[in-house]
């Protein structure tokens, strides 16, 4: 259901998915969730609105180290949702807690886990691994390979493995400490 032809409930809408989310969202996160895979808001409305929440102090931009921008429900943004939550349509709110519920750790990883590749001068690959979080990089890997096919299956298994490889990194450092 599509309810961009009113602004005020499509600002409500969106503080809405971001108290559901619980977390700092990217712009792309955002209009993937609002925009692409459902028919909250419009694109273009759902740009408006942003912008709207953020000069009205509704949310805050806040960018990490690499910068990253994540937008922020404020304590005012909360205060205006509970003031208004019966704005939205019920069947939007259910439609919306369904999905945020299903699919908040996949939006996560997306957000949170970055891998790209590149071909080096010399014909071997470098497969670049974040785990990205709002106030920083909290670990960054470059691992050089010998062909594509290699650098691909590192790619493609990041998204799904980064926390496991975080551990274990991070427990072989720290396990003679303890």
């Amino acid at each position: 259901m599509n309810i961009s032809n009113n602004a005020t409930v499509s600002k409500l809408v969106l503080l809405y998915v971001f108290e559901a989310m619980e977390m700092p969202l990217t712009e792309t996160t955002i209009t993937d969730m609002c925009c692409n895979r459902n028919a909250w808001v419009s694109y273009l409305t759902c740009k408006e609105v942003l912008t709207d929440l953020k000069e009205n102090g509704f949310i805050v931009i806040n960018t990490n180290n690499s910068g990253e921008q994540y937008y922020t429900i404020t304590n005012d943004g909360r205060s205006c949702l509970s003031f208004f939550y019966s704005k939205i349509p019920a069947s939007i709110r259910e439609e919306i807690t369904t999905f945020v519920k299903k699919n908040r750790q996949m939006f996560k990883r997306k957000q949170e886990y970055f891998s790209d590749y590149y071909k080096n001068a010399d014909g071997s690959y470098t497969v670049l691994m974040k785990i990205i979080e709002p106030l920083g990089t909290r670990l960054e890997l470059k691992l050089n390979v010998a062909n594509r096919a290699i650098a691909k299956v590192i790619y493609n298994k990041w998204e799904e493995r980064a926390s496991k490889v975080y551990a274990s990194i991070y427990e072989n450092l720290i396990d003679d400490e303890n």
